[in-house]
Order: C-alpha cells, then sequence, then structure tokens
C-alpha cells in the first residue's frame, strides 16, 4: 500500500537562507534559523505562531540544551542562548586563524555531544574559498576536536540508529559519506562514500535519519528531497518540492510522521522569484509511511 504524499507550505515569511530545522518534543515546536537574516526561528504548529531571537552574526544552527535553552552557531561562536531574556553568551570560538569563516550545520549526538562545522565566508551561494572548513565536537565539558579539516562546505550530518555510523555532508563533493563511529570517544574512521548525486539533485545540504536507518537529504538547487538506503547507495525515492533552494530537513509532529523542510531565497533572480514565490518558506511533508526520531540535546 502506497500512502499519498502532500507538501503543504506551512512557515510562509521567506527565510534568505532557512536551515536547521529541529522538532522539540516538549513544545511541540519546530526551531530552525535564517543563516543571513541572523534570526534563530520557533515556530508552533498547533497556533501557527513564530517567535524569533536575532544574533549579532550569521547563525548557522541552533539546538535544544538539557540544562534549558539552546546552543548556537553565531559566526564562529558556540553559544548558550536564553530565550527567555533574548540574550546569548559565548562558549568556546573555533578557526580563531580563520576570521572570514563562519559556522554552518551542527548536530547533537545521542550522548549529548555537539558535532559542527565550519565554511569560509561565500562570495555567493554555493561560491566560496575551498578547503577553508572543520568539522569539531564539542563535548559538555566544552572541550573541542577537531575533526576533519580542509572541507569545503561542511553540511548535513546525522547518525545511523546503532549510533555506530556518522553520515556528512561537504557539499562540494556532490557526496553523502559515511564514517564508523565510536559514541564513547566521537572519533571517526573508515571514511566512505554512500551516496553520489546525479548533476539534476543539486548540492546535498542538510539531512536526516529516519527510524529505519534511511537518509533524508534536501538537494540544494534541487528542489528535492531525496531518500537514501545507506546500506545499498540506492536512491529510493524523491520529494519534490515547489522551490529550488531546498535546504534541510527533519521529522517532527506527535509521532515524528511528518518532515519539515527549509529552503532558501537568497540568490534567486526576480524571474526566479516570481515563479517560486515561496522560495524561502518552511514547508510539512506528510503522507510519507516512515517516522523519525527525536531529536538529541547537548548535555553542557
Amino acid at each position: 500500500m502506497t500512502s499519498s504524499v502532500n507538501v503543504e507550505c506551512v512557515v510562509k515569511e521567506s527565510a534568505l537562507i532557512g536551515e536547521g530545522p529541529v522538532w522539540e518534543e516538549s513544545a511541540q515546536t519546530l526551531l530552525f534559523v535564517d543563516i543571513a537574516a541572523r534570526k534563530i526561528h520557533r515556530w508552533s504548529p498547533t497556533t501557527n505562531q513564530i517567535q524569533t531571537v536575532e544574533t549579532d552574526h550569521m547563525v548557522g544552527f541552533a539546538v535544544p540544551r538539557r540544562s534549558g535553552g539552546y546552543i548556537a552557531g553565531v559566526g564562529r561562536n558556540i553559544m548558550a542562548v536564553d530565550w527567555s531574556t533574548q540574550t546569548m553568551r559565548s562558549l568556546v570560538e573555533v578557526d580563531e586563524d580563520k576570521p572570514n569563516n563562519r559556522l554552518n550545520d551542527g548536530k547533537v549526538d545521542p550522548t549529548g555531544r555537539l558535532l559542527a562545522g565550519t565554511m569560509c565566508m561565500e562570495e555567493r551561494p554555493t561560491v566560496v574559498q575551498r578547503q577553508q572548513g572543520s568539522l569539531y565536537s564539542l563535548t559538555s565539558d566544552l572541550t573541542v576536536t577537531r575533526h576533519l579539516s580542509q572541507v569545503d562546505i561542511s553540511n548535513g550530518l546525522d547518525w545511523s540508529v546503532d549510533q555506530r555510523t556518522f553520515f556528512y555532508i561537504d557539499s562540494l563533493s556532490l557526496t553523502v559519506d559515511a564514517f564508523d563511529y565510536d559514541s564513547n570517544t566521537g572519533q571517526l574512521g573508515n571514511r566512505r562514500v554512500v551516496y553520489r548525486l546525479q548533476e539534476e539533485e543539486g548540492f546535498p545540504d542538510g539531512m536526516t535519519v529516519d527510524a529505519d536507518g534511511r537518509l533524508w537529504v534536501a538537494c540544494y538547487n534541487g528542489g528535492r528531497v531525496i531518500n537514501i538506503d545507506p546500506s545499498t547507495g540506492v536512491r529510493l525515492r524523491t520529494v519534490s518540492l515547489p522551490v529550488t533552494k531546498t535546504t534541510s530537513c527533519c521529522f517532527g509532529g506527535p509521532d515524528y510522521t511528518d518532515l519539515y523542510v527549509t529552503s532558501a531565497s537568497l540568490g534567486l533572480n526576480q524571474s526566479e522569484q516570481r515563479w517560486q514565490p515561496l522560495a524561502g518558506a518552511t514547508f510539512r511533508v506528510t503522507g510519507l509511511g516512515v517516522k523519525g526520531r527525536p531529536s538529541n540535546s547537548f548535555s553542557g
């Protein structure tokens, strides 16, 4: 039996670069960022209200924190965000020797460790000085470890259901990669390619892993989310969106059957904006017949 897939625009406000959606189970809200507008958003499906905290630099990600509030990548700083007072303070700085770098995507593993990557500031979308980025981890005692260097655009990341594999995207390589992952130490090893995107699929961007261990990858400039079986490297299906610059995705909703997809409007010319008026909106995809997994909170 195949379910009927439906794509619905749920957050109509146009983001410059909507990114990093995270479902917050406790509040039943969707947390996401607008990188270029320097904003962290929290949207409630039940009230359709959106709350916003502004940041003083580009914000690559925001994730919940076990002790309350959020952790966000702002510029080259990983910051603690107090939503109630709309204030933030820096916990650690990365890439101190590269002032033109900024943090991009970040996610928390099941043990509470944050992994987050950097990139050089883009001259325009996907045009960037290459091999300037790194992938870092941050533990609860605020120890920073660099795991990868010479990264172009550090992007989507997530873990297998058994936590033994880490999936990772460096967008300009046009691949989704896998590493052996030691959840005790955070160490990565045995890098290999899981899937290589075809030209019309665009650039791999943000991603999430469902409860069956399959990947859902947002394709920037591809207007789609592709579903990949990492054990075979086969694309199982494609979900088309009414915008080209699809950026990231996560599962949410009361039973984690809704796939939320963010998008960007920055970089579109006037004619492109006319034929995709929903560029920069956030979408909800239903009827996929799969479930996601709850997000993890930073343990520090």
